[in-house]
């Protein structure tokens, strides 16, 4: 059976990306870090990346795009890519969880990986923070939720399991467990649609495919909208 080219694209936050695969083997991947780029930029990206790596587009086998949660203008810009790619196409989409794709970064390159859990944080301003628990395998201990960072957040958890800790939104709750043994912190993780290809893969054989008409990201909060002179909630 031949593998599938796979186009991943990851637009959650300020971190515009993405990666070509064909099967298990990353082809290529392209990442500009500017900030609100990825309207003028991403399908310039992905056009070329498939060209580079001698493919055509209608050679794509799926689109895996990372679905949350994050920004919401980044989400929106991602998902119509993707969604008009598969209508043009004809081919299939698959949405990857932005923080299961931050933890698998994380877990393939843990020593051990098993002895402990993981914890995404997506910064979502002020002392809040998109996250959830995973285990070493994906598994969710905590599900995805906003999280108003506390001394006592993961309280119980902290207390008997040494939890990774990554992400824009991780510094912030560094400071509140500065004296907690079980706390660790890694820097630099970003979401990548790297990740996302990797695990865009396993869904791809299981068929596990989105409606393009009317899958929509995981914004995880309601957005809200205000008249003119007036501050969102």
């Amino acid at each position: 059976m031949q593998s599938p080219l796979l186009l991943a694209l990851e637009t959650s936050t300020n971190v515009c990306s993405v990666a070509l695969f064909k099967g298990a083997q990353l082809l290529g991947a392209s990442e500009l870090r500017i900030e609100k780029s990825h309207s003028s930029h991403i399908t310039v990206m992905m056009e070329q990346l498939v060209n580079n790596c001698g493919f055509k587009m209608e050679e794509l086998s799926a689109v895996v795009i990372s679905g949350g949660p994050g920004s919401y203008t980044g989400l929106r810009i991602g998902t119509s890519t993707a969604k008009g790619l598969c209508f043009a196409l004809n081919i299939p989409l698959i949405e990857v969880s932005t923080l299961y794709s931050m933890a698998e970064q994380v877990i393939q390159y843990t020593p051990n990986a098993a002895q402990y859990l993981f914890c995404p944080m997506l910064d979502a301003r002020r002392m809040e923070v998109y996250t959830c628990v995973l285990s070493h395998e994906l598994n969710e201990v905590t599900p995805i939720t906003p999280v108003i960072l506390t001394e006592q957040t993961l309280g119980d958890i902290l207390a008997e399991r040494q939890v990774i800790f990554f992400g824009s939104g991780a510094d912030k709750f560094k400071d509140l467990t500065q004296n907690n043994n079980y706390a660790l912190f890694v820097d630099g993780v970003v979401p990548s649609a790297i990740a996302i290809g990797k695990l865009g893969l396993s869904k791809y054989e299981e068929q596990a495919f989105e409606d393009v008409a009317y899958y929509e990201p995981f914004y995880l909060k309601d957005v809200y909208i205000t008249s003119a002179g007036k501050s969102a909630k």
